[in-house]
């Protein structure tokens, strides 16, 4: 499956879930808080590397593992909602990356 048929799967989930109904919350009220949903996932990621289990849901996973999985989607999803070209951002400033110095030219 590729990034955005994967994107999309994880989009229509959301949606038959209810969680792009129209509440009328204001658009940078609605962005922000879908923003803040990805980062607690990252430190739900830092807590399962703090205490490693296997994840109660996906359990031939680890936490940590379904954790990141559970950001992705979030952020899959965001992005697919506001027609966000993710996966070409991406690669465009992975590219600009390559040209970056070491470390971006910070020695400490």
């Amino acid at each position: 499956m590729n990034l955005e048929t994967f994107a999309n799967k994880v989009w229509i989930t959301a949606v038959k879930h209810g969680f792009w109904e129209n509440d009328g919350a204001p658009l940078v009220s609605k962005k922000a808080e879908k923003i803040a949903l990805m980062h607690s996932e990252l430190s739900e990621a830092l807590e399962a590397i703090r205490k490693p289990t296997l994840d109660k849901h996906c359990p031939e996973f680890t936490s940590e593992e379904v954790e990141f999985a559970d950001c992705l989607i979030r952020i899959l999803d965001y992005c697919y909602h506001y027609h966000l070209r993710l996966l070409e951002a991406a690669e465009a400033k992975a590219k600009f990356n390559e040209t970056r110095p070491y470390k971006h030219g910070k020695t400490i």
